[in-house]
């Protein structure tokens, strides 16, 4: 349940999986969202009893151990958009998505139209916010191929920073990963997630990207056997693992498992162990009586025929 003191109200709605703490407070900006029938404000906290709405729609606000902390790893394919509806009509990363009853998929992070490779998602907002927030400084490793080489003073420049339109930005590292002629491969890090931040980097030194893959995201790497456009979803050792790289936990959930028509719950079957008493007396075998010889003859002497 939720704490009894009042939390922040784009926190609540984050959590329950409307969307992330950023996207909600941008609805407070709009005067979206009405609590108690009043029209809210940022900086508004709420109850778990508070009445809240988002365009005149009833938000049912649950507490941290009612909501399933599920996390996907999908494979993405260049030529996807990473936003629920496309104006162009473009294929959007949320179509490959298992669908949910009454949740919604909060993306961990996005990549941009011609990237591909690693990208999460999940149904609880507080890790969401957590795992993109700047101060959590997430590493972020990308294969990216290139046309020619890197010498070692753009290397160098990369790593010491270079300024772009919204400010420094460096690589944390650079590594050769081979090639064959023109095209060569190199895995870089950085610790933070703006906007083709990877293709401005290397765009600053007149070097042009010919095909880039994220393929780790903090401690979780992308699955070899995970084919493109394929997802899966990690398994609860995983999600724990994950929630504790930024601080949290796993809640159990305090409401009981529902059965659907075609499955039974699972009936703790008892074995039934006859004990036997234990044998104290010893068995023994009877004896049987002593041969005797045929003495018919002897008493009874054949009579001879005259």
């Amino acid at each position: 349940m939720l704490k009894p003191n009042k939390e922040k109200l784009q926190k609540v709605l984050a959590r329950v999986g409307l969307g992330s703490r950023r996207e909600i407070e941008q609805w407070i900006s709009a005067g979206r969202l009405k609590v108690n029938r009043v029209i809210a404000t940022l900086g508004d906290r709420v109850r778990l009893e508070d009445k809240v709405e988002l365009d005149g729609r009833p938000i049912r606000l649950q507490g941290e151990s009612d909501i399933p902390q599920k996390v996907i790893i999908y494979h993405k394919p260049a030529g996807e958009v990473c936003s629920r509806h496309d104006p162009e009509g473009r294929p959007t990363v949320f179509d490959a998505f298992p669908k949910m009853r009454g949740k919604r998929w909060i993306l961990i992070g996005r990549l941009d139209f011609n990237t591909s490779g690693l990208l999460l998602a999940t149904t609880d907002g507080e890790l969401a916010n957590r795992l993109m927030h700047p101060s959590s400084e997430i590493e972020r490793e990308y294969a990216v191929r290139i046309v020619g080489r890197m010498d070692s003073h753009v290397v160098e420049r990369l790593k010491r920073g270079v300024k772009l339109d919204d400010g420094l930005a460096r690589f944390d590292d650079i590594r050769d990963a081979g090639g064959e002629g023109v095209n060569h491969w190199y895995h870089v890090i950085l610790r933070e997630g703006r906007n083709r931040e990877v293709r401005r980097l290397f765009e600053s030194q007149n070097l042009k990207v010919s095909r880039l893959i994220r393929v780790r995201f903090g401690a979780v790497t992308l699955p070899r056997y995970l084919r493109i456009a394929q997802c899966k979803e990690m398994d609860k050792k995983e999600v724990s693992e994950l929630l504790a790289s930024v601080g949290l936990k796993i809640f159990e959930s305090s409401r009981k498992k529902t059965f659907f028509r075609d499955e039974e719950p699972e009936v703790s079957k008892k074995k039934t162990v006859i004990k036997q008493k234990p044998t104290t007396e010893l068995l023994t075998l009877k004896k049987r009586p002593p041969f005797k010889k045929n003495t018919y003859r002897k008493t009874h002497p054949l009579k001879k025929r005259d």
